[in-house]
């Protein structure tokens, strides 16, 4: 079984990231003080129109959160090839993860939750990026699922950073929403040959490479401000409901079973859905599905007010609800046949 398709997912993103940084620093170091307007662009630079122009020097304020960024999500990827090839305990996986979270705090990617605690914050975002990890490492049970789930959240997520006004610039959110659809592009190349029947896994090394891009995404964004609503800060949690509702379930599960919750088991949202009756395509197109309903509220939230905030919520709570309603009854059917046979 290949699993070595995180290699793929890792270098369709890097690459680009590789090539563009290159390009960047020679134009910007051939073309010192020449992008405020006073002097003419030259070299590669003049070639460029001035609507692109404008933002070299933000991009390349920025280039070392980029960095921080893809170097933490980098040293995930090596771990979880490690632990595709051969095997780590999962301390030792844990451990890891927390320490590269906490590097990535440390380099300023922190969540905004309106707590003028640092500490808490720092450790809610810390949690954050683990938890992330953890839960695509889950959610791949099954062909296109973790990273088509993926795709459709960094969209979403891409989506949000460009009708959402960052603080400091009043603007779309560019750089991280830009960042949020070359990553979409690694993930669709990458599900070309991982849909069902898929021809290559994405592996460990996959699933915390996507983990991480997308935490630490949503911390790099804005989503609180002079210009926007308080609970503006709920739309990763709308976007993201559903594979969290997965992590969550399958841990009660395995532990009121007396299990690790880093045991592996047929208790994931997907195959629940598919001892409902359902094949494993139309399970993964009803996860795709669910996921895009509760993500589609993100879109609204910081256009509404306080009420259709709630309302929102109150829809992706009763997606949720209907899932899991849905789902004790296919549990009630597993016991009763394993009482009778």
């Amino acid at each position: 079984m290949p699993t070595s398709g995180g290699l793929g997912i890792w270098l369709g993103l890097v690459f680009p990231f590789i090539v563009g940084q290159t390009l960047l620093a020679w134009i910007v170091w051939g073309n010192s003080g020449s992008f405020d307007g006073t002097s003419p662009a030259t070299g590669l630079a003049s070639l460029l129109p001035e609507s692109v122009l404008i933002h070299l020097p933000g991009i390349w304020e920025r280039s070392g959160q980029l960095w921080v960024l893809l170097g933490s999500a980098t040293v995930l990827m090596l771990l979880g090839l490690t632990d595709d090839r051969r095997g780590l305990d999962w301390k030792i996986r844990i451990a890891v993860q927390t320490l590269v979270a906490i590097v990535t705090v440390a380099a300023g990617f922190r969540m905004s939750i309106y707590v003028d605690l640092p500490w808490a914050t720092s450790v809610l975002s810390v949690i954050w990026i683990v938890g992330l990890v953890n839960t695509f490492n889950m959610l791949d049970n099954m062909d296109g699922l973790s990273a088509g789930t993926a795709a459709i959240g960094a969209a979403m997520l891409a989506a949000v950073m460009f009708i959402t006004e960052g603080p400091e610039t009043g603007g779309p959110q560019l750089f991280v929403g830009s960042f949020l659809l070359m990553y979409v592009g690694a993930l669709l190349g990458f599900l070309l040959h991982n849909r069902p029947p898929a021809r290559l896994f994405m592996g460990d090394a996959g699933s915390y490479f996507t983990g991480y891009i997308l935490a630490a995404s949503t911390l790099a964004a804005t989503f609180s401000g002079t210009s926007l609503p308080r609970h503006a800060i709920l739309a990763p949690l709308c976007i993201l409901a559903v594979p969290l509702y997965d992590t969550v379930t399958v841990v009660f599960i395995r532990l009121k079973n007396g299990k690790s919750p880093f045991e592996g088991d047929n208790n994931h949202f997907s195959h629940r859905l598919v001892d409902l009756g359902l094949s494993k395509p139309q399970a993964v197109a009803t996860i795709y599905l669910a996921t895009a309903t509760c993500g589609l509220g993100a879109l609204l939230l910081h256009q509404v007010n306080a009420f259709g905030a709630i309302i929102i919520l109150l829809i992706v709570a009763c997606v949720l609800v209907l899932i899991a309603i849905l789902e004790s009854v296919a549990r009630r059917e597993i016991k009763k046949r394993d009482d009778e046979s």
